[in-house]
């Protein structure tokens, strides 16, 4: 499969090593017309950029050289890490998002997906667990690539975790408190941040979207019930 290369400007100037490079970052472009969101990236008044983008019939450009850090991930947080960028690659799929019509991904655009992950995964030796999604890493501003994004099928190429239920598995907390304890204890344990385990707050239901949006994405309330614990309890003991 061929990678086309429109290198962007916007990138920092620091050249990082092979072994810096630990996470794929995965987002859709949120912007009206492929054409718009490809001059959005190039543009050096926007500030902003990925390494690959993939459009809707599957072809992939590479518009950032994968030693430079391109700024894609923004402020963000995941286990120990700060601010994602020097330490992952940024792909942009091309979707209108949830602001403009979110759109099912097309099967060309996943296959390339899957092509390139793979190829990337191999040569920086990224580890299963650190494919992720934008609003994974930025849970509290961002919602992409959202619930229509094939999270199952890429886990079946070792492309991110997902929550198989290959025995019976029991998981039952009535009380509301422990409950609620349990689940953000698991989360912090699978990486998510911006969050306290023991105080709750507002912004959580954005936590519980963002994971929901991964791994239970036919049940995206952004409330939790027994359903997303057991998967975020079935998760943190995978890792």
């Amino acid at each position: 499969m061929k990678i086309f290369t429109e290198l962007s400007r916007n990138y920092s100037k620091k050249i990082r090593t092979k072994k810096n490079i630990k996470f794929i970052i995965i987002h859709y472009t949120g912007m009206q017309s492929e054409i718009e969101s490809f001059k959005r990236l190039k543009d050096e008044n926007s500030k902003v950029s990925s390494h690959y983008f993939i459009n809707r019939k599957g072809k992939i450009t590479q518009m950032i050289n994968d030693n430079n850090i391109a700024w894609h991930a923004g402020k963000s947080k995941w286990k120990n890490f700060k601010n994602l960028n020097e330490n992952s690659i940024g792909i942009e799929l091309v979707n209108k998002g949830h602001e403009f019509g979110y759109q099912k991904f097309t099967n060309l655009q996943i296959k390339s997906l899957i092509y390139l992950c793979k190829k990337l995964k191999k040569k920086y030796k990224i580890k299963t667990a650190n494919f992720l999604g934008h609003s994974d890493i930025a849970p509290l501003r961002k919602s992409d690539p959202g619930e229509k994004f094939p999270w199952e099928e890429l886990s079946r190429h070792r492309l991110g975790i997902w929550q198989n239920f290959k025995r019976k598995f029991f998981y039952n907390e009535v009380n509301k408190k422990r409950l609620e304890i349990s689940f953000f204890k698991n989360l912090f344990k699978i990486g998510y941040r911006y969050f306290s385990i023991g105080k709750r707050c507002k912004t959580d239901k954005l936590i519980i979207k963002s994971f929901q949006q991964h791994y239970l994405p036919h049940n995206v309330t952004g409330k939790l019930d027994q359903k997303t614990a057991k998967i975020a309890n079935f998760l943190s003991n995978k890792i």
